[in-house]
Protein backbone atom coordinates (compact mmCIF):
# COMPACT_ATOMS: atom_id res chain seq x y z
CA UNK A 1 0.00 0.00 0.00
CA UNK A 2 1.77 3.41 -0.98
CA UNK A 3 1.34 6.38 1.04
CA UNK A 4 1.44 9.80 -0.01
CA UNK A 5 1.88 13.32 2.11
CA UNK A 6 0.28 16.77 1.40
CA UNK A 7 0.48 20.24 3.28
CA UNK A 8 -1.60 20.78 6.07
CA UNK A 9 -1.37 24.63 6.46
CA UNK A 10 -2.47 25.92 9.67
CA UNK A 11 0.30 28.14 10.87
CA UNK A 12 0.66 26.30 14.25
CA UNK A 13 2.98 25.61 16.21
CA UNK A 14 3.67 21.87 17.46
CA UNK A 15 2.16 22.62 21.02
CA UNK A 16 -0.45 24.99 19.44
CA UNK A 17 -1.35 21.78 17.04
CA UNK A 18 -1.37 19.42 20.01
CA UNK A 19 -3.36 21.96 22.24
CA UNK A 20 -5.97 21.97 19.12
CA UNK A 21 -6.11 18.64 18.38
CA UNK A 22 -6.36 20.54 15.18
CA UNK A 23 -5.74 17.18 13.21
CA UNK A 24 -9.84 16.99 13.67
CA UNK A 25 -10.42 19.90 11.33
CA UNK A 26 -8.03 18.32 8.55
CA UNK A 27 -10.16 18.28 5.07
CA UNK A 28 -9.05 16.70 1.62
CA UNK A 29 -10.27 18.55 -0.78
CA UNK A 30 -10.05 15.94 -3.41
CA UNK A 31 -7.68 12.89 -3.62
CA UNK A 32 -4.69 13.36 -5.27
CA UNK A 33 -4.67 10.58 -7.68
CA UNK A 34 -7.99 11.06 -8.99
CA UNK A 35 -8.28 15.12 -8.84
CA UNK A 36 -11.40 14.78 -11.30
CA UNK A 37 -13.56 12.66 -8.63
CA UNK A 38 -14.55 9.36 -9.24
CA UNK A 39 -12.81 7.36 -6.91
CA UNK A 40 -14.11 6.52 -2.85
CA UNK A 41 -11.35 7.90 -1.42
CA UNK A 42 -12.46 7.70 2.52
CA UNK A 43 -10.83 9.44 5.88
CA UNK A 44 -9.23 6.54 7.18
CA UNK A 45 -8.12 7.58 11.04
CA UNK A 46 -4.93 9.25 12.37
CA UNK A 47 -1.68 8.10 13.30
CA UNK A 48 0.65 8.98 16.09
CA UNK A 49 3.71 10.68 16.37
CA UNK A 50 6.23 9.85 19.21
CA UNK A 51 7.27 14.28 19.12
CA UNK A 52 5.43 16.41 19.69
CA UNK A 53 3.57 14.11 22.46
CA UNK A 54 0.12 13.99 21.90
CA UNK A 55 0.47 14.97 17.95
CA UNK A 56 -1.31 12.86 15.12
CA UNK A 57 -1.40 13.19 11.61
CA UNK A 58 -4.98 12.84 9.88
CA UNK A 59 -4.91 10.39 6.67
CA UNK A 60 -7.53 9.51 4.09
CA UNK A 61 -7.56 6.13 1.67
CA UNK A 62 -8.12 5.26 -1.74
CA UNK A 63 -8.96 2.20 -2.65
CA UNK A 64 -8.73 2.10 -6.13
CA UNK A 65 -5.11 3.19 -5.79
CA UNK A 66 -4.60 1.40 -2.73
CA UNK A 67 -2.85 4.68 -1.32
CA UNK A 68 -3.04 6.18 1.94
CA UNK A 69 -3.07 10.29 2.00
CA UNK A 70 -1.94 11.87 5.20
CA UNK A 71 -2.24 16.08 5.90
CA UNK A 72 1.20 16.74 7.70
CA UNK A 73 0.63 20.28 9.41
CA UNK A 74 3.28 22.70 8.66
CA UNK A 75 5.16 22.53 12.07
CA UNK A 76 5.63 18.95 11.70
CA UNK A 77 9.12 17.08 10.34
CA UNK A 78 8.60 14.86 7.09
CA UNK A 79 9.92 11.31 7.89
CA UNK A 80 11.70 12.54 10.91
CA UNK A 81 10.26 12.92 14.03
CA UNK A 82 9.70 15.90 16.03
CA UNK A 83 8.78 19.40 14.79
CA UNK A 84 10.30 21.74 12.10
CA UNK A 85 11.00 24.64 14.82
CA UNK A 86 13.10 21.68 17.33
CA UNK A 87 15.07 20.57 13.92
CA UNK A 88 15.86 24.55 12.96
CA UNK A 89 16.75 24.96 16.66
CA UNK A 90 19.51 22.17 16.81
CA UNK A 91 20.92 23.50 13.04
CA UNK A 92 21.60 26.66 14.61
CA UNK A 93 23.33 25.40 17.88
CA UNK A 94 25.53 23.56 15.57
CA UNK A 95 26.35 26.32 12.95
CA UNK A 96 27.14 28.53 16.38
CA UNK A 97 29.18 26.23 18.27
CA UNK A 98 32.68 25.82 18.53
CA UNK A 99 32.88 22.60 17.55
CA UNK A 100 30.06 19.25 16.80
CA UNK A 101 31.19 18.14 20.23
CA UNK A 102 29.63 21.48 22.22
CA UNK A 103 26.35 21.23 19.91
CA UNK A 104 25.83 17.68 20.75
CA UNK A 105 26.03 18.19 24.27
CA UNK A 106 24.12 21.35 24.29
CA UNK A 107 21.01 19.70 22.70
CA UNK A 108 21.16 16.22 23.87
CA UNK A 109 21.74 16.56 27.22
CA UNK A 110 21.16 12.79 29.25
CA UNK A 111 18.00 12.82 30.75
CA UNK A 112 16.88 10.26 33.30
CA UNK A 113 17.70 6.64 32.31
CA UNK A 114 17.32 8.35 28.04
CA UNK A 115 21.31 8.83 28.57
CA UNK A 116 22.88 9.01 24.67
CA UNK A 117 26.66 8.61 24.63
CA UNK A 118 28.65 11.26 23.01
CA UNK A 119 29.25 9.76 19.81
CA UNK A 120 25.83 8.97 19.19
CA UNK A 121 24.73 12.65 20.10
CA UNK A 122 27.10 13.59 17.59
CA UNK A 123 25.79 11.78 14.92
CA UNK A 124 22.34 12.62 15.62
CA UNK A 125 23.02 16.20 15.27
CA UNK A 126 25.34 15.78 12.35
CA UNK A 127 23.01 13.92 10.19
CA UNK A 128 20.06 16.88 11.00
CA UNK A 129 22.65 19.14 9.92
CA UNK A 130 23.36 17.71 6.53
CA UNK A 131 19.95 16.61 5.96
CA UNK A 132 18.64 20.88 6.19
CA UNK A 133 22.01 21.90 4.68
CA UNK A 134 21.00 19.71 1.87
CA UNK A 135 17.46 20.76 1.09
CA UNK A 136 18.38 24.13 2.10
CA UNK A 137 20.52 24.04 -0.99
CA UNK A 138 17.85 22.96 -3.27
CA UNK A 139 15.28 25.72 -2.10
CA UNK A 140 17.64 28.39 -2.87
CA UNK A 141 17.34 27.76 -6.10
CA UNK A 142 13.81 28.17 -6.53
CA UNK A 143 12.83 31.34 -4.91
CA UNK A 144 16.14 33.32 -5.83
CA UNK A 145 13.95 36.40 -5.49
CA UNK A 146 14.27 35.90 -1.47
CA UNK A 147 17.49 33.82 -1.08
CA UNK A 148 19.75 34.46 -4.30
CA UNK A 149 23.32 34.63 -3.03
CA UNK A 150 22.31 33.55 0.26
CA UNK A 151 24.60 30.38 2.12
CA UNK A 152 22.85 27.20 2.60
CA UNK A 153 22.58 27.56 6.53
CA UNK A 154 20.18 27.73 8.57
CA UNK A 155 21.57 31.22 10.34
CA UNK A 156 22.02 32.55 6.82
CA UNK A 157 18.35 31.81 5.90
CA UNK A 158 16.99 32.79 8.65
CA UNK A 159 18.82 36.10 8.79
CA UNK A 160 17.58 36.68 5.00
CA UNK A 161 13.80 35.57 6.08
CA UNK A 162 14.05 37.82 8.85
CA UNK A 163 12.18 35.28 11.04
CA UNK A 164 13.52 32.23 13.70
CA UNK A 165 11.04 29.86 12.02
CA UNK A 166 12.49 29.65 8.43
CA UNK A 167 12.03 26.32 7.79
CA UNK A 168 8.03 26.75 8.39
CA UNK A 169 8.56 29.91 6.42
CA UNK A 170 10.32 27.84 3.73
CA UNK A 171 7.70 24.83 3.37
CA UNK A 172 4.63 27.79 2.39
CA UNK A 173 6.96 29.49 0.10
CA UNK A 174 7.76 26.20 -2.02
CA UNK A 175 4.41 24.91 -1.64
CA UNK A 176 4.11 23.59 -4.73
CA UNK A 177 7.21 21.80 -4.71
CA UNK A 178 7.09 20.19 -1.61
CA UNK A 179 6.46 16.87 -3.74
CA UNK A 180 9.65 17.01 -5.16
CA UNK A 181 11.89 18.23 -1.90
CA UNK A 182 13.46 16.07 0.12
CA UNK A 183 12.23 15.32 3.36
CA UNK A 184 12.24 16.88 6.50
CA UNK A 185 11.15 19.86 4.83
CA UNK A 186 9.79 18.31 1.33
CA UNK A 187 7.41 15.20 0.91
CA UNK A 188 9.90 12.99 -0.80
CA UNK A 189 11.41 10.14 1.04
CA UNK A 190 14.91 9.77 1.08
CA UNK A 191 16.31 6.02 -0.06
CA UNK A 192 19.55 5.90 0.47
CA UNK A 193 21.35 8.62 2.52
CA UNK A 194 21.72 11.56 1.76
CA UNK A 195 22.94 13.15 -1.82
CA UNK A 196 26.64 14.21 -2.43
CA UNK A 197 25.93 17.66 -2.10
CA UNK A 198 28.04 20.06 0.21
CA UNK A 199 26.54 23.38 0.70
CA UNK A 200 28.52 25.99 2.44
CA UNK A 201 28.86 25.29 6.55
CA UNK A 202 31.20 27.53 8.66
CA UNK A 203 33.06 24.28 9.91
CA UNK A 204 33.74 20.91 9.48
CA UNK A 205 31.75 18.54 10.98
CA UNK A 206 34.50 15.90 11.37
CA UNK A 207 34.33 12.17 12.12
CA UNK A 208 33.04 10.55 14.58
CA UNK A 209 34.96 9.96 18.16
CA UNK A 210 36.93 6.69 18.35
CA UNK A 211 34.90 3.70 20.32
CA UNK A 212 36.05 2.70 23.55
CA UNK A 213 38.51 0.39 23.77
CA UNK A 214 39.81 1.11 20.28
Amino acid sequence: MAGLQLRYETGLTGEEYVKAEAWRDARLECCPKHPRGGCSVARHGTYERKTPPGAKVPRWYCRESHTTIGLLADCLSSHLPGTLDDLEAVVVAAEEAASLEEAANAVRRPVDDDAVELPGAMRWVRRRVRLVHDVLSRIIGLIPDRLAGCAATMVAVRERLGSDRALMKLRALVAAQLPMLPSPLGFQVRRIGVPGRNPAFQQSLGPDPPRAGS
